[in-house]
């Protein structure tokens, strides 16, 4: 709307309609006793301490002790009880409530249906008739009753809801907040009987919690990404935002057309990307038979992939690349799938290769370049089903070294993660709950390090656990403190809680990093819970700087993540952090509006809070996959790969490298680092760099070769020398910032390869910088 524009009186009457009217906060859960109703509760206290007026009805603890604790003093609204074939229901009591007029309402089952005789016939009217009367309500859902993603978790897993909500009722909530809990806990709940006796039978399976998990952070992660882009669209930030992945196919109505699509959707689902196609014309030609069969196939694949297909006109084939990248830019796409080109050298250098002038256009989007390996290896690329892997022969003596890893994995304590999207989210305010919980029922548990920043929520669950004193390190003049590995080892606790498990210890320390003294613990047999946020995983280094514009310095190994049996997100909406951070509750109050101005920014809590979601769905994916169960949202990736990573010891290498191991980990494949250098000795410099990028490697657990060619006229040949002695299927390499004139008498690398392996895929990777209008 214009900003001078006078408002008609329906629009200022429909303005007043708005701010008058109660807010809606859905807390959702993956599956009945994930802990919603205690979350519900836990914040309904927090606003009446805050003088806010919060009345409870229609609120179900299931009898759980934990739960019943929340009610504290909460103020209760009697429900309305009936009988449904034989089992107790509570419907709202509308009037009573509205004669009450509580600012805030706290009720259970969103999806509920209500009594025939009732006002309204589902609860979710209940609500909408409450928030018309000014009234806000804080309630609860499981992902299982959503309609259209119910009818998903019943194909996979036999579990359907009794009653649903249309799936667009998350968006008439001002907030959503979701409740993640790993299978291992709900099991545990399960068989101490916390969930009681009318659980479906279908629960007990790690794998079918697993798909609830999936799919319950998938779906959060969409709606947090809507709202990302909304938040960038309003600031004028355009381009990708670094949160998630959006492929672009290029394909056209040609036989391998179908080959780029299938390509697309496997490299979009092992990414957990949205997928779009494009297909470019020339207008006034009309389309030839064969070309018209082939449309009518890849709109039928489209479709039953639910991709997103365009067709757009050009009035010159030389218009392609611009077009292709202009809309790559307007549909914030990170990735463009095309296929290499077919032309031959003296071809490319009179008419231009598409894939080079698309190259040069691009600046925050990857170039993924297909090679069409039909006619040596037949259709590869279409999914298969995977073979299905032989067990272990039964009968097998295990060997002596077999027998000592065995009984290691057993004597090896267990180990538990919880991780968040930012500082303050509640991560050790979740350990120290669970760790009295453990204290509770006879379990020993101490306190091996621990990192309140003076939050007095925070030390209040400290309890009854018990602290090992900190190690005293003389550094430079001064006595500082660390974690106490040896003497929490002498002392041998069932369960440790450390904290902030990527900090870096002192210098003079054991060992460099905490997270090397959780290794040590668990190797004792100590098992360990500990919290991370997820900034510091190695590999979202480069993400999480394109999204804050921060660099990371403390990161942890994405392999200690896999280490874990456990790993449980705590999600809290950027507006609760934000209010918190107002509060003092995170940060003392002097550093309070400089952190709401940087790292703080609503834009920077949506976006992590989307990679955080995102990340640990990936975990829950890999772990399906690691059960061997068959209905991994991702679905399988059939095909062998080898990845092999080009670097230099230029700035951009680092993201090479994290890439690599990126790709490497979704797509299941052997991946390998790569550095040439020629007849001259390396400088201190260089040497310097090469030592960063082996360490950075090996700590994401891949292998960095470093070889030497005879000259720079040598070094683009042995490169690829070496990719084919490998069997690459993919090779990752910087995109080139040559000035155009200079690529005119010299060829690049890129340039190279793009003549000379076409026989690989080739995902060249952008130099990203924060673009604005």
């Amino acid at each position: 709307m214009a900003p001078y524009k006078r408002k008609s009186p329906e629009e200022i009457l429909y303005s007043i309609y708005q701010l008058q009217r109660g807010r809606l906060k859905i807390i959702i859960g993956s599956v009945s006793g994930s802990g919603k109703t205690y979350h519900m509760l836990e914040e309904g206290k927090l606003l009446k301490q805050q003088g806010i007026d919060v009345v409870i009805s229609a609120v179900s603890t299931m009898g759980r002790a934990e739960t019943v604790q929340q009610l504290g003093d909460l103020e209760r609204v009697p429900s309305i009880h009936w009988l449904k074939d034989g089992k107790e229901e509570k419907d709202l009591p509308l009037e009573a409530l509205v004669e009450r007029n509580p600012e805030v309402l706290l009720v259970d089952g969103l999806a509920h249906r209500n009594r025939p005789e009732a006002r309204f016939p589902t609860r979710l009217a209940d609500i909408r008739y409450l928030m018309d009367q000014g009234i806000s309500v804080i309630t609860t859902i499981n992902v299982y009753e959503l309609a259209g993603v119910g009818e998903q978790i019943y194909e996979m897993t036999g579990i359907r809801a009794e009653c649903t909500v249309p799936l667009n009722t998350l968006e008439l909530a001002d907030e959503v907040r979701l409740i993640d809990v790993s299978p291992e806990t709900i099991l545990k709940r399960l068989e101490e009987g916390v969930l009681g006796e009318g659980a479906h039978p279908a629960l007990s399976l790690r794998g079918n919690l697993g798909v609830l998990r999936e799919v319950s952070l998938r779906l959060m992660a969409e709606g947090v990404n809507d709202s990302l882009e909304k938040h960038r669209e309003a600031e004028g930030l355009i381009g990708p935002s670094g949160a998630t992945e959006r492929i672009l196919v290029s394909a056209q109505y040609h036989w391998n057309g179908s080959l780029y699509i299938r390509r697309g959707q496997q490299i979009a689902k092992r990414l957990n990307g949205d997928l779009l196609i494009v297909t470019f014309l020339l207008r006034g030609r009309p389309l030839t038979k064969d070309q018209q069969v082939f449309k009518r196939s890849i709109r039928k694949l489209t479709e039953r992939i639910q991709a997103r297909f365009e067709e757009l006109e050009l009035l010159r084939l030389r218009m392609l690349p611009s077009m292709l990248v202009r809309y790559a830019i307007q549909n914030n796409v990170t990735r463009i799938v095309m296929g290499h080109s077919q032309k031959s050298r003296w071809q490319e250098k009179w008419q231009g290769s598409i894939a080079s002038r698309v190259l040069r256009r691009t600046r925050n989007i990857d170039v993924f370049l297909m090679a069409d390996r039909a006619e040596q290896e037949g259709e590869r690329v279409l999914p298969v089903r995977p073979a299905v892997k032989m067990a272990a022969e039964p009968f097998h003596r295990l060997t002596g070294r077999e027998l000592e890893r065995r009984i290691e994995d057993i004597r090896r304590g267990t180990f538990k993660v919880y991780i968040g999207a930012a500082p303050g989210v509640g991560k050790t305010y979740k350990m120290l709950q669970e760790g009295n919980l453990l204290l509770g029922r006879g379990i020993d548990v101490v306190i091996g390090l621990l990192e309140t920043h003076g939050r007095e929520e925070t030390g209040k669950q400290v309890g009854k656990l018990r602290m090992i004193p900190r190690a005293q390190i003389a550094y430079q003049s001064t006595e500082l403190t660390e974690m106490d590995t040896a003497a929490i080892i002498a002392r041998r606790p069932e369960v440790v809680l450390v904290d902030e498990l990527a900090h870096t210890n002192v210098p003079g320390s054991l060992t460099k990093k905490r997270y090397e003294d959780v290794i040590k613990l668990l190797e004792n047999g100590i098992s360990v819970i500990t919290t991370v946020n997820v900034q510091h995983l190695e590999s979202l280094n480069d993400a999480v700087e394109q999204l804050t514009g921060v660099r990371v310095r403390e990161t942890v190994p994405d392999a200690i993540l896999r280490m874990a049996s456990e790993v449980e997100l705590i999600d809290v909406t950027p507006q609760m952090l934000q209010q918190r951070m107002r509060e003092g509750k995170i940060y003392a109050q002097e550093k309070v509006n400089q952190a709401l101005e940087s790292f703080f920014k609503i834009g920077n809590l949506i976006a992590l809070r989307e990679l955080a979601l995102r990340e640990i769905a990936d975990d829950v994916d890999e772990r399906l996959e690691a059960w061997e169960r068959e209905p991994a949202l991702r679905g399988p990736w059939s095909r062998r790969e080898v990845i092999f990573v080009c670097v230099d010891t230029g700035p951009q290498a680092e993201r090479l490298v994290r890439r690599g191991f990126r790709i490497a980990h979704r797509l299941k494949a052997e991946w390998h680092v790569h550095y040439v250098h020629c007849a001259r000795m390396k400088t201190a410099e260089e040497q310097k760099r090469l030592d960063t990028l082996r360490a950075l490697t090996e700590r994401l657990g891949g292998v960095m070769d470093i070889t030497e060619a005879g000259s720079r006229k040598h070094l683009y040949k042995h490169l690829l020398q070496r990719m084919n002695d490998m069997h690459t299927t993919q090779v990752i390499i910087g995109q080139s910032r040559r000035p155009f004139l200079r690529s005119l008498f010299s060829t690049s690398f890129v340039q190279y390869l793009l003549r000379h392996a076409r026989h690989m895929d080739m995902l060249i990777v952008a130099v990203h910088t924060q673009m604005m209008e």
